[in-house]
């Protein structure tokens, strides 16, 4: 029937919501009729209802003490300091990275690029043969970031000599770690080696890093990171790819102290500067508030709610928070998005980075409703944004009282991925993100969304069928 004889037959104009196969919806399209398509896929199966464990605890009880946990943090940006000296269990030759645990033969090109651009660094390797050969001989530890109360940005290399970001949950007492941002394209953190990489790194160390400690030591109560994820979503960032307003927010914040503790005018512009131009500067102190709230949710006896979700560019992991010490792993999958001129699909490697730290903690993809402009840097439409996180309601146990969303009346954002939701609906918690090359030593080539693998969850879910 043509758009005309359904709107005769309706009395007003129409459009459509599809479900499932996209070709329906592109038979309505050719008809120049609306089309609100939903990415949604069946229950997998028939999936049981949890309600209670074998040892008569309730799990909606369980779930909601977690959540109110997560609710209840209060992230603060207290200090800074050397990884060596600062992250707990870290040595000389300790290297921690994204995701969930892998060696050294079974990592992505990102990965090992970033590896050997930090031992370069470090000055442990004099160039990339060298430190090619040293990261293959077994002579250095790799650990996940998460593992070591830290989260680290696509490979997430943390190597001993970084700085890194100190985060203290104010309500628990618990802290969380992130290195600094070096910014976007070229980066050690998208596998990028060279000189400029190294020459920043070190600029970092030996500039940005005592500038910014020096300022933070006149700031007696810290910095209420919190409260800028909050502000920052009412300014249209989600704070996991868009952070333009958060990074602003932060500058504003810091800058009376780095003026007032200031010994050189031109180094103070320089990094007054560098923040300004890099509006992902703030994902490392989103990424460490996510990772400082979720902890204190971890070990809930009954609780079937996410305490991680992270990638190595390998696998794709994901942890929950009455089997705190296990990973679910499978495959890492491709991310779907825009790429920079030059590269395309077959340049991109698989999903990396402990970024998705964000989504789990209630921002991030599950918040894309209040960033409708990150589509033009992930692709998809303002609707794509606000339909991503009106479904991610459906899978998540409760929202945050914190962190509203102006355009759907300040509804709170999802919180708290339920791994029983995620199989009863067949909803996979959807991911915003960069797109590093597959290959070492060339750096970001774009950015998109995915979802997270199904066999996480079924295998999450197999095992609490065991406890049930």
């Amino acid at each position: 029937m043509s758009e005309r004889k359904l709107q005769d037959f309706f009395g007003k104009p129409i459009s459509a919501i599809n479900i499932g196969l996209m070709g329906m919806a592109d038979a309505l399209k050719e008809q120049n009729i609306p089309v609100i398509q939903l990415d949604w896929h069946p229950p997998i199966g028939d999936v049981p209802r949890l309600f209670v464990t074998k040892k008569g605890v309730d799990i909606e009880t369980a779930n909601l003490e977690a959540c109110a946990r997560i609710k209840k943090a209060k992230p603060v940006l207290v200090g800074l300091g050397i990884a060596r000296d600062i992250i707990p269990g870290m040595h000389k030759k300790l290297f921690l990275h994204a995701g969930p645990p892998i060696t050294w033969e079974r990592m992505c090109g990102p990965t090992r690029g970033a590896i050997m651009g930090a031992l370069i660094y470090e000055g442990l390797a004099k160039d990339e043969g060298e430190a090619e050969k040293m990261a293959a001989s077994g002579e250095i530890e790799f650990s996940p970031c998460h593992h070591h109360h830290c989260v680290g940005p696509m490979a997430g290399i943390i190597s001993p000599s970084m700085p890194v970001f100190i985060l203290e949950n104010r309500t628990f007492g618990n802290h969380a770690y992130a290195t600094l941002n070096e910014g976007l394209g070229k980066v050690l953190r998208y596998g990028g080696m060279g000189a400029e990489v190294y020459d920043r790194l070190r600029w970092m160390e030996k500039t940005l890093y005592p500038i910014l400690a020096r300022a933070l030591e006149t700031l007696p109560n810290g910095i209420d990171i919190k409260s800028m994820i909050a502000q920052a979503l009412h300014m249209g960032d989600e704070c996991h790819n868009r952070n333009r307003a958060a990074t602003s927010l932060f500058l504003r914040a810091i800058a009376p102290a780095l003026a007032r503790t200031s010994r050189d005018n031109e180094t103070l512009a320089q990094v007054l500067e560098f923040i300004d131009r890099n509006d992902h500067f703030f994902l490392n102190l989103s990424m460490p508030a996510g990772k400082a709230s979720l902890e204190p949710a971890e070990g809930i006896e009954g609780c079937t709610v996410l305490t991680v979700m992270a990638r190595n560019g390998t696998d794709f992991g994901i942890r929950i928070s009455w089997l705190p010490e296990r990973w679910f792993t499978a495959p890492a999958g491709i991310v779907q998005g825009l790429y920079f001129p030059g590269f395309s699909a077959e340049d991109a490697n698989p999903d990396i980075g402990d970024s998705s730290i964000t989504e789990t903690a209630g921002y991030g993809g599950t918040a894309m409703a209040a960033a409708p402009a990150i589509t033009q840097f992930v692709g998809g439409t303002p609707e794509t944004a606000t339909r991503t996180t009106l479904e991610m309601y459906e899978i998540t146990m409760d929202e945050h009282d914190s962190y509203t969303i102006p355009a759907l009346n300040f509804r709170g954002t999802p919180l708290g991925i339920d791994v029983r939701k995620v199989m009863e609906t067949g909803i996979l918690p959807q991911i915003n993100t960069g797109i590093a090359h597959k290959k070492p030593g060339i750096g970001q080539v774009g950015a998109g969304f995915l979802r997270a693998p199904q066999k996480c969850f079924k295998d999450a879910f197999n095992a609490l069928l065991e406890l049930c």
